[in-house]
């Protein structure tokens, strides 16, 4: 039930943050953000609670690394081709 009222906020949170994203950073996070998307849909059908938050903490963290890569993009950090 939390994840509809987080989600919003962090997508709100994330439009506004988007327009100061170089192209590639926004690739590199839309892509994490797809695989947390896939992470979580997983979690929601699982009837197993510890395998759910196992998959939750994973899309978590995959959406983290996600937002990291994309920092690093943009600050110069990593290659946009990410080599």
């Amino acid at each position: 039930m939390r994840k509809f009222i987080i989600l919003p906020a962090i997508a709100a949170m994330t439009l506004g943050l988007a327009a100061c994203q170089s192209k590639p950073a926004d690739n590199v996070e839309d892509a994490a953000e797809n695989q947390a998307d896939v992470l979580e849909n997983m979690a929601d059908h699982t009837a197993n609670e510890a395998q759910a938050d196992a998959l939750e903490n994973q899309a978590d963290a995959v959406e983290e690394a996600g937002e990291n890569m994309a920092d690093a993009i943009d600050n110069g950090s990593v290659p946009a081709n990410g080599m």
